[in-house]
């Protein structure tokens, strides 16, 4: 059973339509990587899904409940982290975190544990007592998430919760995420910076023009970007992503994976690559061998999987399709 499912969601502003006829279904326990150029649709799907906004035409069900018909009981089930989150400077860790769990109607002799626990798990322990206004970045970006979460929901949807932060305060929030799922919680996560969404998403979600493009677990996305027709069974052919490392720098590394007749995509970073192929072993030994022929000092090669980059620039290049089931 799903968490949470949309079908056939709409959402129009003056003049442009927003979401246009979006339908998935999220399973418990998955990260969700929510990815999508600016202006897509993200955070109106977002601020749906946290029945925040109304969409025109579709319904949302989390946890079983039709959002629509119980927007309390279903806030009481998700939490939401927006892009642009605002916390009150001049409280202290501790009131920002009693308050969030009153107005979750937390009952008031729940609410130190609730706080406590919520705080430590967030690495805010000995902070409880600082004004939000006295805390870093990363600090702020862990207390608006433990805001969204004192209530233990059961769905956690962060929208670019990475923006602005250094690359230790993004490490800690790349933990943070796997640790709250690791714990049963859903994570619906969007946000521009692809490399660090594949650390530790499970599923991956493309929107463009306001139309779902893919969503798919990352271990088959390889699979959707990479399929050939089958000209004589009319199937698409499955494929399997091959990661390849060279010893060092070689300008021709790419032209000599090009040579690779039966690659169906290839993608380089400098001395790795990427390339998707037929899924048996015959075409994996080939494609080695090709390499190795090519003089390539090859001093990795082995199955992976696709990159979230990798399937989000694939996709970027084909037709938004006319419906919007997941594919």
């Amino acid at each position: 059973m799903s968490i949470i499912a949309a079908e056939d969601l709409v959402y129009d502003y003056p003049g442009a339509r927003a979401l246009d006829r979006v339908s998935f279904a999220i399973e418990p326990g998955t990260i969700t990587a929510l990815v999508g150029p600016n202006g897509a649709g993200k955070t109106t799907l977002l601020r749906c899904l946290a029945v925040l906004d109304r969409p025109a035409a579709g319904r949302i069900w989390l946890d079983g409940l039709d959002v629509a018909d119980h927007p309390r009981e279903s806030h009481r089930k998700l939490g939401y982290l927006s892009d642009f989150y605002g916390l009150y400077d001049e409280l202290t860790v501790r009131q920002c975190l009693t308050y969030h769990a009153a107005i979750h109607d937390m009952a008031p002799e729940a609410q130190p544990e609730a706080v406590a626990r919520t705080a430590a798990r967030m690495g805010l322990g000995e902070l409880m007592e600082r004004r939000a206004q006295q805390l870093s970045r990363g600090q702020r970006q862990r207390l608006a998430v433990a805001q969204a979460i004192i209530h233990d929901p059961a769905l956690l949807l962060l929208d670019e919760p990475a923006a602005g932060l250094d690359p230790e305060a993004r490490w800690s929030l790349s933990s943070l995420i796997t640790d709250l799922a690791k714990g049963g919680m859903t994570l619906i996560v969007s946000s521009h910076i692809l490399s660090e969404l594949e650390d530790y998403s499970t599923h991956v979600m493309i929107i463009r023009g306001g139309r779902l493009v893919l969503h798919k677990p990352l271990a088959e996305a390889a699979a959707a970007i990479g399929a050939d027709d089958d000209r004589t069974s009319g199937r698409a052919l499955r494929q399997t992503c091959m990661r390849i490392e060279i010893a060092a720098p070689d300008s021709g590394f790419e032209r000599a994976l090009k040579g690779f007749g039966a690659a169906a995509r290839i993608a380089v970073h400098g001395t790795s690559a990427s390339v998707f192929i037929p899924a048996d072993a015959a075409a994996r030994a080939a494609l080695l061998r090709h390499c190795v022929g090519a003089g390539l000092a090859v001093v990795a090669y082995g199955e992976d999987k696709a990159r979230v980059e990798e399937i989000y620039f694939a996709l970027s290049k084909e037709p938004v399709p006319a419906g919007s089931k997941a594919p």
